[in-house]
């Protein structure tokens, strides 16, 4: 199934993109697309029957807001430098374990908002991500089969950074992470079932129409299944948390100087295979 939450702002509704790509209204079948609905089996099984049912009502997609495909989430988890390309990109040796940070599940916003270029940034990059949904709580999984048995499912992430706010300010990396509306996500959450391959999927990101990074999920250091059973040893991932799993080679950061980093007026568009398509316009904060 395609889940995802449309309307504005903080008053999303539930919805379902159905196998001749129209909209349906999934609100009066479940309150929201959240943790507690991905943890419910008997839940989604009502979702899944409504719509091979076929009779949930239409929505008019024109001039609706798509909002992030997942309500309420705990915490976003990110694994840094996790593809090949990238780490020779950017001069760093592939890492020997997950490079584990967080960013706060408040820079999560719908796929076409508007992303903010934060107040004194000249270092604004983009990274066309996949973003794996947790849908049980996992905690010291033991191995690559229990892992993805805890995934509910996939979603197109843009893991939005400030490099010089990561890189040349001291500290963690979290002061370029964490920056407004960094977290655009969605169209989409995609259940685990219509992604048999998590590392067969193609990565494509364009600023202003040029094509920036074309990468495959094949190329990442630690696949899914791996990412997940790890972080998992580390903290408790619960039904509805994201994990976005890394980026592949092609960001400004990884490019000759001048390194065309992101203005305002910048338009940015990326996609994963069969996860859908994000399109955001930069703003200045």
């Amino acid at each position: 199934m395609k889940l995802l939450r449309v309307g504005t702002a903080g008053a999303e509704r539930p919805a379902l993109l159905d196998a001749a790509g129209a909209l349906r209204d999934l609100s009066g079948v479940v309150p929201d697309i959240d943790g507690a609905l991905l943890a419910d089996e008997a839940a989604l099984a009502r979702v899944r029957a409504a719509a091979d049912a076929g009779d949930l009502p239409v929505l008019a997609a024109d001039g609706l807001r798509i909002g992030p495909p997942v309500a309420r989430i705990g915490k976003v988890v990110c694994i840094g430098l996790n593809y090949h390309d990238h780490a020779a990109e950017t001069g760093a040796e592939p890492p020997a374990e997950p490079v584990v940070f967080l960013k706060a599940a408040d820079t999560v916003v719908g796929p076409n908002d508007t992303v903010l270029v934060p107040r004194g940034s000249a270092k604004t990059d983009w990274e066309v991500e996949l973003a794996v949904v947790i849908g049980r709580t996992a905690r010291y999984l033991d191995s690559a089969e229990q892992a993805l048995a805890h995934v509910a499912g996939y979603a197109v992430a843009h893991d939005v950074s400030e490099r010089e706010f990561q890189i040349e300010r001291g500290g963690t990396w979290d002061k370029g992470k964490n920056c407004e509306t960094f977290n655009p996500l969605g169209p989409w959450l995609v259940t685990a079932d219509e992604v048999p391959d998590p590392q067969a999927l193609s990565l494509r990101l364009w600023v202003n129409g040029e094509l920036k990074q074309d990468g495959t999920t094949a190329r990442q250091i630690f696949p899914v299944a791996e990412v997940v059973r790890y972080v998992s040893r580390f903290m408790t991932l619960y039904p509805g948390d994201v994990i976005n799993t890394g980026t592949p080679a092609g960001v400004a950061l990884g490019r000759p100087e001048p390194k065309p980093y992101l203005r305002a007026g910048d338009v940015v568009e990326l996609e994963v295979e069969g996860l859908g398509r994000q399109r955001q316009e930069l703003k200045a904060a």
